[in-house]
């Protein structure tokens, strides 16, 4: 049961990438329960929504996250934001 569930190591893995695109980290959602299959797609109200695949280890699914990000049109340092 607890590899269906994301842990603190998944969701720092996914900061990773969500920092490379300046992204808000308020603007994601990450379900607790891991998906068949990892998936990105923008929801109605403008966040991200990222589930991540059940086993599959999290660093090896990061290329795929990364080009889901990229295909809902950011791309790295797209914010320019201040931290």
């Amino acid at each position: 049961m607890t590899e269906e569930l994301i842990t603190m190591d998944d969701m720092q893995a996914i900061f990773e990438i969500i920092d490379l695109f300046e992204i808000d980290r308020e603007t994601i959602s990450v379900p607790l329960e891991k998906g068949l299959s990892g998936s990105v797609f923008a929801l109605d109200d403008g966040s991200i929504e990222v589930v991540v695949p059940i086993g599959i280890p999290i660093r090896e699914w990061l290329p795929e996250l990364q080009a889901g990000i990229e295909g809902l049109g950011f791309s790295v340092g797209d914010e320019g934001g201040d931290w």
